[in-house]
């Protein structure tokens, strides 16, 4: 199976763009970053002043990369801070990134690369850049990848505001019953996910498939795998257009892990294989002439599994990076609680799909709430390491693996998570000194915005019984 080679709808070139721009089909150019929690940041220029001024790039500030959710500015970072005056980098549009959104009138959006100033280096620490450095790391070893993402999300026929208003409480479900493959259930949800379908289609970023999940109002939106870099882009693009789109129709949708404590979480399923140039086309570099426990597959298929696998429990922030991502964690919830791998088993956090061209990991451990450019970037580290040290997977698991007694446990919360990251030898050589020291302040920051907070579980439980 080849990658899709076909003209994609949606995509533009800059002199499409310039035709555009002289007929007024498009007067918008969002330059849109990716920022650490995997949101699209960024401005709005009019297509003349970009294609005369900014088409070779344009400045923001680089608190970007150190603000919480709240936009605050965050201090303890060494990247950015008060005491350097919180200054510029550089966005750099990607072009091959160039499209139309068909959601938007009259939008383009190009993503951007973020660079410092005035060296226009990488910004080491930008969600983009990890992913870049990895990807030229897959590819001094002969590699390139293929990634797919299946994202789950529920859907509320609330608008965000009155959600925001209601403290996000009694939202209209959009069904009430169990979504999963159902027919009707998903008829009433077809002026949302239609829509989801048919203008991501239109714009750039190609479609399999929506259907219900298993949770009351859940839902999950299938796009076409892509190279590593291109899959985190659409992954982002799909978030967006699925939020604005319902935005448009009056309605909500979220990508928490666990919105829900009486449903089951939303889950970013990675579909990933490596690839190697033969014969002058990409050829899948997973399925082989060896055996491995039923699989027909190589040895770098093993290792990497292997190493994927092993250095879960290190580079679990990036697989599962809120607070919120380890309460998805429960037997019985469809996702995974253990470290195990199996073929075609869906209580397994890595489950083997397809056999020969179509032979690829399936990583069912990451929620919705992923930045996909760090998970990708943790995939790529920890896959590489295994090839490189030639690590063994453990024999698969058959059966239940919620009912497993000698499975090592996913780490169980996000402060466990980040001491593992800050000590991780692995994350230290992969992605640098910088990079730990940012994101291990960044989860540190996220850990301890939650201990301070008064919920209202503790109220409903303490308020007058206590």
């Amino acid at each position: 199976m080849q990658p899709d080679q076909t003209i994609i709808p949606g995509m533009l070139t800059v002199e499409e763009l310039r035709t555009a721009a002289g007929n007024g089909s498009i007067d918008t150019v969002i330059l849109a970053l990716p920022d650490p929690y995997g949101k699209l940041m960024g401005k709005r220029l009019d297509a003349a002043y970009f294609l005369t001024d900014v088409a070779g790039g344009t400045h923001a500030c680089d608190y970007l990369f150190t603000v919480d959710m709240e936009m605050e500015p965050v201090p303890g970072y060494q990247f950015s801070n008060w005491e350097s005056g919180y200054g510029d980098v550089h966005l750099v549009p990607d072009l091959a990134t160039l499209r139309k959104l068909s959601w938007l009138d009259r939008t383009a959006l190009v993503l951007c690369d973020a660079q410092l100033e005035p060296s226009h280096e990488p910004v080491p620490v930008a969600p983009r850049s990890i992913l870049r450095k990895q990807l030229a790391s897959l590819r001094a070893h002969g590699f390139e990848a293929m990634a797919g993402s299946e994202l789950e999300y529920f859907l509320y026929r609330t608008s965000y505001m009155d959600a925001a208003r209601n403290g996000y409480r009694d939202l209209a479900k959009v069904g009430w019953y169990r979504e999963d493959y159902h027919l009707l259930q998903m008829s009433r949800t077809e002026d949302l996910n239609g829509a989801y379908r048919r203008h991501l289609a239109a714009s750039g970023v190609p479609v399999e498939s929506t259907k219900g999940e298993f949770g009351k109002s859940q839902h999950e939106l299938n796009i076409r795998y892509a190279p590593v870099l291109e899959m985190a882009d659409r992954h982002l693009l799909l978030k967006q257009a699925v939020k604005e789109i319902a935005d448009q129709l009056g309605c909500c949708a979220t990508f928490m892990a666990k919105p829900d404590a009486a449903e089951a979480g939303s889950s970013s399923h990675l579909h990933f294989s490596l690839w190697t140039t033969a014969n002058g086309k990409l050829t899948n570099a997973f399925p082989g002439s060896g055996e491995f426990s039923g699989i027909a597959c190589t040895d770098l298929f093993r290792w990497f599994l292997g190493g994927w696998m092993y250095y879960v429990p290190e580079l679990m922030v990036w697989y599962a990076p809120t607070v919120n991502s380890y309460k998805r964690f429960e037997a019985g919830s469809w996702a995974p609680t253990a470290l195990a791998w199996s073929p075609d088993n869906r209580t397994a956090g890595f489950r083997i799909v397809g056999a020969g061209p179509s032979l690829r990991i399936e990583c069912r451990i990451t929620g919705a709430d992923i930045n996909p450019y760090l998970a990708y970037a943790a995939v790529i580290a920890s896959g590489l390491a295994g090839i490189e040290q030639q690590i063994e997977p453990p024999p698969p698991h058959i059966g239940d693996v919620y009912a497993a007694t000698d499975k090592q446990m996913l780490p169980a919360t996000l402060e466990e998570a980040t001491s593992n990251f800050a000590n991780s030898d692995l994350a230290h050589t992969a992605f640098g000194a910088g990079v730990v020291e940012h994101y291990t302040h960044f989860y540190t920051t996220e850990a301890e915005a939650y201990r301070k907070a008064v919920t209202d579980w503790e109220r409903t439980r303490y308020f007058e019984r206590i």
